[in-house]
């Protein structure tokens, strides 16, 4: 049946199967998602809802794979990062190991020598050097994405420490592509496994240079978004625990006034209470005019009642 697509971006109404079929590469996509075949015409929501994958990440991976439109798209960054660490697995435990035994397998009866050690060790080599890489994203960058999605921004690390270091780890691969085509001769060579295995390394190459687009393309920007959003917020808190209530700034003898002041007592009557001359008072209710900007004692009273220095009930209102 001919495909339904008709958009230059594969939206959440297209189905599945017809993505697969404009881009077979999309089958290494599915599987680091969890998402498993047999889908019949169900549309990429449904498949994705099914596999409790979100819709919106997927479509983001699938049309930067495809080389089509990625914008506009919500990003999930722990269905995001699930992806990336199943990627991981992926080249680690089963396209690396197996690109070597295959290797191994069409050179071990060759006469080729020093030239077939050398190429096996440049790929251990290589093997080792993207294990590392990937084991330290494992390890610190989703590490520290994961704590900033649960809301804690501690570490003094950011998501520009990781692209900073973020070296292409697929350029390796050509290297290693080139030499065998040009230099790798010699009798007892099984050019057909050699062959399948040259196949093996070319696409391992571009899969590699995919998985560092997504993770440069939207990985990054979905965490520098993130982390643009916890550091609005951790700066308006610090903001607002740096705005000492006015409260805050009287002693506890002013606060003895106001309250006698809601209560609608005089001067005098403060004085009296509190054992202070009547010239006293009114030095503390100038003060306290002056650091809460409050001169009346409505205001005063209203004050009282708002920072729970008085209840209602006991409030006497004066003009």
């Amino acid at each position: 049946m001919k495909s339904r697509l008709t958009s230059n971006k594969y939206q959440q109404t297209d189905r599945m199967r017809d993505i697969i079929a404009d881009n077979s590469m999309l089958l290494s996509t599915l599987s680091r998602f969890g998402i498993s075949l047999g889908f019949g015409d169900y549309s990429i929501s449904e498949v994705c809802t099914l596999n409790n994958v979100d819709t919106g990440t997927f479509l983001s991976v699938a049309n930067y794979v495809s080389k089509k439109t990625i914008s506009d798209y919500r990003v999930d960054l722990r269905c995001l990062i699930d992806y990336l660490k199943n990627a991981h697995v992926y080249f680690l435990d089963f396209v690396l190991p197996s690109i070597r035994r295959r290797m191994l397998e069409a050179l071990s009866a060759s006469d080729c020598g020093d030239l077939s050690l050398i190429i096996l060790k440049f790929f251990d080599d290589y093997s080792e050097e993207v294990r590392s890489h990937m084991e330290y994203e494992d390890r610190e960058v989703f590490t520290y994405v994961e704590k900033l999605l649960d809301g804690e921004h501690t570490r003094n690390y950011s998501i520009s420490s990781f692209v900073a270091g973020h070296k292409p780890i697929a350029s390796k691969l050509h290297d290693l592509k080139e030499v065998i085509i040009r230099h790798l001769k010699g009798n007892n060579i099984n050019v057909n496994l050699l062959n399948s295995v040259l196949f093996d390394i070319i696409i391992c190459e571009e899969d590699l240079l995919t998985h560092c687009g997504v993770e440069n393309r939207i990985f990054v920007p979905a965490v520098e978004k993130l982390e643009e959003t916890l550091s609005t917020q951790l700066q308006n808190s610090k903001v607002i625990e740096s705005e000492d209530s006015p409260i805050d700034d009287l002693t506890d003898r002013e606060r003895e006034i106001i309250v006698c002041v809601a209560k609608g007592l005089s001067n005098k009557e403060i004085a009296n209470k509190l054992f202070l001359s009547v010239h006293t008072v009114a030095t503390h209710r100038r003060n306290i005019a002056s650091k809460l900007d409050i001169h009346s004692p409505s205001g005063l009273t209203i004050f009282a009642i708002v920072n729970n220095l008085i209840d209602l009930k006991d409030v006497k209102l004066q003009s």
